[in-house]
């Protein structure tokens, strides 16, 4: 069954821990939301924005709410979670940090997870095709994406420094396994754990 379960959701599964109340903003059809509740027992809630999304997360018995997640989260006491997630949703968001501080507020921890715009197979075909890169994690032509951002590893790193954000943890996720070497040039999607210095 584990297998089944695509590469973020499983690695996001082992950084939480059991029976710990998480938010997912944009959450989308709950599948990772519900994930956590079977595998870690968490408390979960989710954000989510499209409707049709929020009819199938109640479908499967969780706790979301119609928002939108850049308006912020001031429904929510500090610290009010262990966790606050953004996963695959970062890259559609309009106030970075706006919404960043938010989680990082209301979270003890937040787990983000991108797709990795400097992959190679991006890289590649930018450079030889001349077009804008379709990749398994960027399936997406230039006209009907959802990104508004488009980040690498180095970016979020560096985006982490200026801030004063400190990195707890980074996943580099491949295909089907995690990457260790040259995360920047290979890995499809990152997932990091952040806190606030």
């Amino acid at each position: 069954m584990k297998e089944s379960v695509q590469l973020d959701y499983r690695v996001i599964a082992s950084i939480i821990e059991p029976d710990s109340r998480v938010l997912d903003l944009g959450c989308g059809n709950g599948e990772l939301l519900s994930y956590l509740v079977k595998e870690k027992n968490a408390d979960a809630q989710g954000i989510e924005l499209d409707e049709n999304a929020i009819y199938q997360c109640v479908e499967k018995g969780l706790s979301v709410f119609h928002s939108d997640i850049d308006s912020g989260l001031s429904g929510y006491p500090d610290k009010s979670f262990d966790y606050v997630i953004l996963n695959q949703s970062l890259q559609e968001i309009k106030k970075i940090d706006y919404v960043i501080n938010e989680a990082l507020r209301a979270g003890k921890k937040v787990i983000i997870g991108f797709p990795n715009f400097a992959h190679i197979g991006a890289r590649f075909m930018l450079f030889f095709r001349g077009m804008a890169p379709i990749t398994n994690s960027l399936p997406y032509r230039w006209n009907d994406t959802p990104n508004l951002r488009f980040l690498s590893v180095k970016d979020f790193e560096w985006y982490c420094s200026k801030k004063g954000i400190k990195i707890l943890e980074s996943h580099y996720l491949g295909a089907r396994n995690k990457i260790n070497l040259l995360p920047n040039l290979f890995a499809l999607n990152v997932i990091f754990v952040i806190t606030k210095n």
